[in-house]
Formats: structure tokens, sequence, C-alpha cells
């Protein structure tokens, strides 16, 4: 999002998808934007397990800048390379319903512990329709990452939880993390082209994984093992890395998936 010809050949990449039959789903996050905003406005921002805390005025910020300044760039993003895009949130159509976060494993002991972290949901009931409706026509739904709370609340979902949460639900082929590395690396900061889902839980068990990247790889796990063939973690900071991913034989980032397939490296 930060570099406008990266930016620009995402958009392409998404729009040539639907061109070849493909109905890509993109659900974006927007932390940098969101941290920016939360600057200006002199709202204190802390994050644990790689989650923001969320109070009141921050969930408020977290909607405005998702739902409003973001998604919309994303869709003129991809009109302007030839699509037609739909902006929506997870509180479209009740899309996703989340509950609040009040236990978080315990970094030292891993051990599940309370907490009260805001307006921070996990997803617990996801209902695709609209967003099949969309896909299903020549339109191309780009969702922002906010939940709606059995209550009628507005929750921060994690992108990367959402992200999952609905490519499982949807019985998706492959979901795709854009990140801002190069993918999961090894103790010699080397890429790891793909991982087993028992490899994966390891590195996190052992710290070999954490920050951030821990709801990325926890978000994986939980996808393959509910019947999506791969989730590939790849470098959004390459050039065209959706269609090199898909369309190249051994692909870019780290590969996880149920029965490990080696392969080499891009």
């Amino acid at each position: 999002m930060g570099d406008e010809a990266l930016f620009k050949a995402f958009a392409q990449d998404i729009v040539y998808l639907k061109q070849s039959g493909i109905n890509p789903i993109v659900v974006h996050g927007g932390g940098p934007q969101i941290g920016s905003m939360l600057s200006k406005l002199a709202i204190k921002s802390d994050f644990i397990n790689g989650l923001r805390v969320t109070d009141k005025p921050t969930v408020e910020v977290v909607e405005m800048v998702l739902s409003g300044k973001i998604n919309k760039e994303i869709v003129s993003a991809i009109n302007q390379q030839g699509g037609k895009a739909v902006g929506i949130s997870g509180k479209d159509a009740n899309l996703m319903v989340a509950k609040k976060i009040t236990q978080m494993p315990d970094p030292q002991s891993n051990e599940m512990k309370e907490i009260d972290i805001g307006y921070v949901g996990d997803p617990v009931e996801v209902n695709p329709h609209i967003v099949e409706v969309i896909s299903k026509s020549d339109l191309i739904p780009v969702i922002a990452p906010v939940a709606i709370g059995r209550g009628g609340e507005t929750l921060n979902v994690n992108a990367d939880t959402f992200a999952s949460a609905l490519a499982a639900r949807m019985q998706a082929k492959r979901l795709l993390l854009l990140t801002d590395v190069t993918g999961v690396l090894d103790e010699n900061k080397q890429l790891i082209p793909s991982l087993s889902i028992e490899d994966a839980r390891a590195m996190i068990k052992s710290g070999a994984i954490s920050g951030g990247m821990i709801p990325k790889i926890e978000g994986c796990i939980e996808v393959v093992e509910a019947g999506v063939e791969g989730v590939v973690i790849i470098d959004g900071r390459v050039p065209h890395c959706v269609l090199l991913e898909l369309f190249t034989e051994h692909g870019v980032g780290t590969l996880v998936r149920r029965a490990e397939r080696k392969r080499g490296k891009a």
C-alpha cells in the first residue's frame, strides 16, 4: 500500500485473475495507516501478541481507516486497472460475527490467561452469502476486517485471522497472505519454502515464530485443517507476487499445507 508501483501491480494481478476465470477475494489490513491516524489524534496504541489493544476511541478510528480510506483506495486501484471491485466490511449482511478475545496464551508458559484488549474479536460465525453473490458475478469483493459482535458492537479482527476464517468457510483453493517479509525464515534467516502443520506448530512453541507472524501461522494451520489445500505467506514487496505464486512452478514465499511437499525457492 505504501508503494504506488507495487499497489498498481497488485491491482493488475487481481484483475488478471478475474479475467482468467479465477474468483479472487481481497481481504485487507491497514496497521500502519491506523497507527498513523492514531498518532495524529494523540491516541496511545499498544500491542499484545501482535494484536492491537483497542478501546472505544481506537475502534472508531480502526473502522474509519479500514472501511473508509483503505477499502476505497483498493477498490479504486482495481477499477482503474479494468476490474469492477466492490468494497464491503465484515459487518455487511453479518458476513463476520465475532466475539471479544478474553484469553490469550502467556508467551512464557503458553498457558491461557485472562486478558482485556478491548474491542478485538475472534470470528465465531461466517455468513459468506454476500461474498458468494459478488464473486459469482463480474465483480471483485474487497473486504475490510471489521466484524460485528453478538450485541451489535464493532470489533477489530486481525486481517489474517479474518481472511483465514473466510477462506475456511468458503473452502477456497488457496489463501495468499501478503506481508512485508520474504516468508517464514529459519534460524539462519533463510526462507523456508514449505512447512508442514507439525513443523509450524513446533516453530511457534520454540519461539522461532513470534510477534505478528504468530496469528498468521495459526491462521494458516486452522485453514489447512479446515480443508483449504494450502496457505502461502508471500512478500508483497515483490512485483506481481500473486501471479508469480499461482502461475510459476516454484512459487514464492512459504507454503503451509497438511502434508509437506518440498518445492524449490523462487
